[in-house]
């Protein structure tokens, strides 16, 4: 992990094609040892979640090209490197966990990310009739110190659409993504045991995906 953390931060330095193009054989190898590591979470992750058997992990990874048409962010590279792993893919429209790293910023999450509004209301619907389970899982002691809340990156003003201002749990309902997360530090991540901790984070969150896979079923 060395490795792909210091081409990361070569290439937050240098974000142009001309250097990038130069030093193609250096993202090369990062991109082959996060393929590795990839490999190597995706059998741990199989030790909790056979949902997940039949994913090529090596192709699970994300490109590190942005896309630069609607951004006003006009470098051509992404500064990390990351992948999504779930039953069907990269965590389109169905929860999973996502791996990511980057210099002072590497982290595991789980849940799903913006989904369309037929899932996100069948979520809802869910946290509505099941509230008591749904806050077991958030409550959970060990979930608790990992994943101390939901990420409030993306939530609503005011109450969602068939729901009442004074619901009792309106603050649950009007997130629009149901996301958590857990950092880790360089040194951790460099760590031989790395591969096992993000995969334990990972099997913490997991009455969370099962949860939202419940609803969206």
């Amino acid at each position: 992990m060395e490795t792909i953390l210091k081409f990361l931060k070569s290439i937050a330095k240098n974000n142009n094609r001309e250097w990038f193009e130069k030093n193609k054989p250096k993202y090369l190898d990062a991109k082959l040892q996060f393929e590795d590591f990839l490999e190597s979470f995706h059998k741990e992750l199989l030790k909790f979640d056979e949902s997940l058997a039949g994913l090529n992990p090596r192709k699970q990874g994300f490109r590190i090209y942005r896309d630069v048409r609607f951004s006003k962010d006009k470098r051509p590279y992404k500064v990390n490197m990351g992948a999504g792993m779930s039953a069907h893919g990269k965590m389109e429209q169905e929860p999973g966990y996502y791996i990511h790293i980057e210099p002072g910023k590497s982290f595991v999450a789980g849940g799903i990310y913006m989904p369309d509004n037929g899932n996100l209301a069948k979520i809802r619907q869910e946290i509505d009739y099941n509230t008591p389970d749904f806050l077991k899982i958030l409550g959970d002691k060990k979930f608790k110190k990992l994943f101390p809340a939901l990420g409030d990156f993306d939530k609503l003003k005011t109450a969602p659409k068939g729901f009442p201002k004074d619901h009792p749990h309106i603050d649950l309902l009007r997130y629009k993504s149901y996301i958590v997360s857990h950092n880790f530090t360089n040194a951790e991540v460099t760590q031989k045991s790395f591969v096992k901790k993000a995969a334990e984070a990972c099997k913490t969150l997991m009455p969370l995906n099962n949860f939202i896979k419940r609803a969206i079923e």
